[in-house]
């Protein structure tokens, strides 16, 4: 762990630009995918006018956001409670390796884990990704088994 000054705090609207720009980089890295900058900037500021879509946390050294961490809901009838799902997660080149997604998630997981109404939260991680998920179960996840499967739709927006 870093001695880094960091500080988490929620997203404002201001942030979109930078968390639109840190949403292509995460695609292009880890699944090779050039996203629509248009499209993501929409959805970005769509999240943040509306927090039951779900949230970002910002990582910030100074005034300079070095990393993100986005959740969004999903209702578990099978749990009675809400599971939060960890998604957009990106921590700019020059700051990896320090502790920024370990305080992102630190943050993250004390407020799910000071919700009642939280039951326990997820992600998604691409299978070669060997290092993503040696970090995620070092914090304590694991894997239960199950394959993602999708189907998107297209639809002007």
């Amino acid at each position: 762990m870093s001695d880094l000054e960091l500080l988490v705090r929620p997203a404002e609207v201001g942030d979109c630009e930078i968390i639109a720009e840190f949403n292509c980089l995460l695609a292009e890295e880890s699944e090779d995918t050039h996203l629509d900058a248009a499209t993501i900037r929409a959805g970005v500021a769509a999240l943040l006018a509306d927090s039951h879509k779900g949230r970002y946390f910002m990582a910030c050294v100074g005034d300079r956001i070095v990393g993100q961490l986005m959740h969004t809901r999903e209702w578990s009838d099978w749990r009675n409670g809400h599971i939060w799902w960890l998604q957009s997660v990106y921590v700019h080149p020059d700051f990896r390796r320090q502790g920024v997604f370990r305080r992102l998630y630190d943050h993250l997981v004390s407020e799910a884990e000071g919700d009642p109404n939280v039951v326990g939260i997820r992600l998604y991680v691409e299978p070669n990704n060997h290092h993503a998920q040696k970090t995620y179960s070092d914090l304590g996840m694991h894997q239960p088994g199950y394959f993602v499967m999708q189907r998107f739709f297209e639809h002007d927006h």
